[in-house]
């Protein structure tokens, strides 16, 4: 039987081949990749210790029990069933501190590296901005299959716009701040900065970065039209009787 003109079709939701889903919003995969929330709270933990530990004893020996208080989480966190990049990325930080703090003998050393990694990660985020590349579209069209347009959609454009801008922030406040702390010798203050500084100001990027994946998500992916029915399908002409 023919199909007539104005029939209602059936939604492809209801054909038997039909076995795509939606596919999932996307969250934060930067901050997945760093173990979460959790992962920045235990960051902090070798921080205070060697900030107590220095307040106690000698330089060598703060350096020491925030290593080995950095190696006890590691630990604890692979026992958990963490994945071993983001377990030890923590350990892995307090071990270059430790070193460059060996070399150079100046505790307030121990915090040089998260300085200049905020400056690095300020230059590249706002680099990319006005590149009109940002950072956080570059990685959102990776993750989809690098194939979208996303440049093309203004809107699109201005929430990542938005979003890499958020991430600039937080680095290059990070890094005005703990420089200026640095120069002036306050240890004690180093570590409150990184403290206060470091999870609750990466949560709040974290937030606006998902809120641009999924506003691009579903921009340029849920709202793409669904063909109702094959164009194969059209051009078959009607069955003939095979008597005739």
């Amino acid at each position: 039987m023919t199909r007539l003109e104005g029939e209602h079709t059936p939604s492809p939701t209801h054909d038997r081949g039909n076995t795509s889903a939606p596919a999932p919003a996307p969250g934060s995969p930067l901050l997945e990749s760093m173990g979460g929330t959790a992962g920045f709270v235990y960051s902090t933990v070798p921080v205070v210790v060697f900030v107590i530990a220095l307040a106690l004893l000698s330089t060598k020996a703060a350096v020491i029990a925030a290593v080995a208080t950095g190696a006890v989480l590691t630990v604890a966190r692979l026992v958990r069933g963490e994945r071993l990049l983001a377990a030890s990325g923590s350990l892995t930080g307090v071990l270059v501190a430790a070193g460059i703090v060996a070399l150079t003998g100046s505790a307030k050393d121990f915090f040089l590296l998260g300085i200049w990694v905020a400056f690095a990660g300020f230059l590249v985020t706002f680099g990319s901005v006005l590149l009109r590349r940002p950072l956080t579209g570059v990685a959102w069209n990776l993750l989809h299959g690098g194939t979208h347009a996303w440049r093309a959609d203004r809107q699109v454009l201005r929430a990542h716009d938005i979003a890499t801008l958020a991430a600039a922030s937080v680095l290059g406040a990070r890094f005005v701040v703990k420089q200026w702390l640095y120069v002036h010798d306050a240890t004690g203050w180093l570590a409150f900065a990184k403290i206060a500084m470091g999870t609750p100001l990466t949560v709040v990027a974290a937030l606006v970065v998902a809120w641009a994946f999924r506003a691009t998500s579903k921009r340029l992916m849920d709202s793409r039209p669904i063909p109702t029915i094959s164009q194969q399908e059209v051009e078959l002409p009607p069955r003939q009787d095979a008597s005739r």
